[in-house]
């Protein structure tokens, strides 16, 4: 909505003194007569023009039509009368502002008769009041043709302008909430995974300590550097978001599965060293999520880990003889791992293994041919 300072149309080309002169202008045509009631009656309806155009500009529903019939009124009067049309002017941008479409095209097509009409009876009424000034005239029909479209496509396009702007303050807002997740979840999932090697360790380190100093030294010297590497990790993923390595993943892999005590199988058939990064991510981060619940959650003890690169897919199985099933589904972790997969097409699919779980994987190859290519 615009503010009443706005009754002058803005961006016509004109500058603001100009429409202050066609305010004042009607005043120089009224004064040219010699009857005081003529004076005084284009006075009145001057100002009651610029007092209704004041009041009913920016307004919406039925008292903008009536305001309009009010001006078209006047306009026909000063026209006839005094020989002053440029109130069609105004009134051309007052029915530019209606935001209706049907009514729009109904005021501007009574505007544009109502106009001529006047214009041409005042000539059959008293010629010599507009033949003066008759390029003008021509003018102002051109206005009275071109402003009013001009004025209605210019605030459709500013209204869908504003809505682009709302949308992409949104897309900006959810992009931000959305980022926030993500690092939230590659938190969790960098962070879950040594800090469950942290605490099965110290479990360890502490039925170690009274038995076996060494090895429960061993277990403590394990526990310190799988801190800092947990610690290297959150600043290298806040500082430039760093990539997951799938081998490495694998290494981290063995390392907790070894101090968690579960003994495992690992078969890796393929190069993975030419995979596209988001593709790495995404398979590295799943592998982590997986292992970290069956570590957390399973009670298995033996995990049997298969990651295979075929023709058409990369395939990723993770299996355990555990029964953390419904407890591993219930997490957050499934959903964070369909949410990333999802970005590479990937599917997965959840399998009881006779009271274990079995977690299939498969990311399509064409990822990888596109990014070659």
């Amino acid at each position: 909505m615009r503010d009443w300072y706005h009754i002058f149309p803005k961006n016509t080309g004109l500058s603001l003194y100009v429409w202050i002169i066609f305010c004042i202008l009607p005043f120089y045509f009224i004064f040219r007569s010699n009857d005081s009631w003529e004076i005084f009656s284009g006075v009145a309806l001057t100002v009651l023009f610029f007092t209704v155009y004041w009041l009913t500009f920016n307004t919406r529903g039925p008292l903008i039509y009536i305001g309009l019939s009010i001006e078209f009124f006047i306009n026909i009067v000063m026209t006839i009368f005094y020989g002053y049309v440029y109130f069609a002017l105004f009134t051309a941008f007052y029915v530019g502002n209606i935001r209706n479409r049907a009514g729009f095209i109904s005021m501007y097509v009574i505007h544009l008769v109502t106009t001529v009409g006047a214009i041409t009876f005042g000539f059959f009424y008293n010629y010599t009041l507009l033949l003066s000034h008759l390029p003008f005239l021509i003018m102002t029909v051109l206005g009275v043709i071109l402003l009013p479209i001009s004025q209605y496509n210019r605030l459709k396009q500013e209204e869908l302008e504003m809505q682009l702007e709302d949308a992409n303050m949104k897309i900006a807002e959810l992009a931000i909430v959305e980022e926030r997740h993500r690092i939230a979840r590659d938190l969790h999932d960098t962070l879950g995974q040594k800090l469950s090697m942290i605490g099965l360790k110290s479990e360890l380190s502490k039925k170690l300590i009274d038995k076996d100093s060494n090895a429960a030294k061993r277990e403590l010297a394990d526990i310190q550097s799988t801190s800092r590497q947990a610690l290297k990790e959150v600043r290298e993923m806040i500082s430039d978001m760093k990539s997951v390595d799938l081998e490495g993943e694998v290494e981290h892999v063995k390392k907790l599965m070894d101090a968690a005590q579960i003994r495992y199988d690992i078969t890796v058939e393929g190069n993975f060293k030419n995979i596209p990064v988001l593709v790495e991510n995404v398979l590295s981060m799943c592998l982590k999520e997986a292992v970290t619940n069956v570590v957390k959650h399973s009670q298995a003890h033996l995990c049997v880990i298969e990651l295979i690169d075929t023709d058409q897919d990369i395939l990723l199985k993770v299996m355990d003889n555990g029964e953390g099933k419904e407890i591993f589904q219930s997490g957050h972790g499934i959903h964070g791992m369909r949410e990333r997969l999802s970005f590479v097409n990937g599917e997965m699919q959840i399998v009881n293994n006779n009271g274990g779980f079995e977690i299939n994987i498969a990311v399509p190859k064409v990822l990888k041919e596109i990014e070659e290519g």
